[in-house]
């Protein structure tokens, strides 16, 4: 081999090794960390008085994605007495078809889920929980419960509470009040 060819290969050799070294000393691209979830602390729920927001960031790819639970108030106005107004005289062992006019004063929409449970006086044979009448927020409905007048003479109360799903009562408690002949 001619010495002038041996000098051409060295130095194509030597800027092929120069090209390999200077590819592999260069900082590799960036990438993106990973970030292992964390426990959620009581910091990243926000408590109302009657629904719970809870909030969950992930990180993926650089890129945030925020999960939300809708936040809603309840509330529950007492308009008036549809039947048996306070104070009606009654046989013993009457049926009572009571109904009261309220509000869904909030901004939760009632389901299901929602609740009016017995909360005072007597429970007149009513079942002590009953289905709250379903009710977008801002709608006026009538709430009917079915009880039986007691046999012994007297005034008699029973007092009700609108639950929400998590359990805690809202809005303005409703009544009634008969008295017995």
């Amino acid at each position: 081999m001619a010495p002038h060819s041996w000098l051409k290969w060295s130095a194509m050799f030597i800027i092929i090794i120069s090209c390999i070294l200077i590819a592999s000393c260069s900082a590799p691209p960036p990438s993106t960390p990973f970030r292992p979830p964390t426990k959620q602390s009581p910091a990243q729920s926000l408590v109302t008085s009657t629904m719970v927001l809870e909030l969950t960031a992930t990180t993926l790819d650089a890129s945030a994605e925020i999960s939300t639970t809708q936040l809603c108030t309840n509330g529950l106005t007492f308009s008036q007495d549809v039947t048996i107004p306070d104070g009606t005289l009654l046989a013993g062992g009457q049926i009572i078809d009571k109904q009261w006019l309220v509000t869904n004063s909030g901004t939760c929409d009632w389901d299901e889920r929602y609740r009016l449970k017995f909360v005072g006086g007597e429970p007149l044979s009513a079942t002590i929980e009953q289905a709250l009448y379903p009710a977008r927020a801002g709608a006026q409905v009538a709430l009917r419960i079915m009880f039986t007048a007691p046999l012994e003479a007297g005034t008699f109360q029973s007092a009700w509470q609108a639950f929400a799903p998590d359990g805690s009562a809202f809005g303005d408690p409703i009544y009634m009040q008969i008295v017995v002949e």
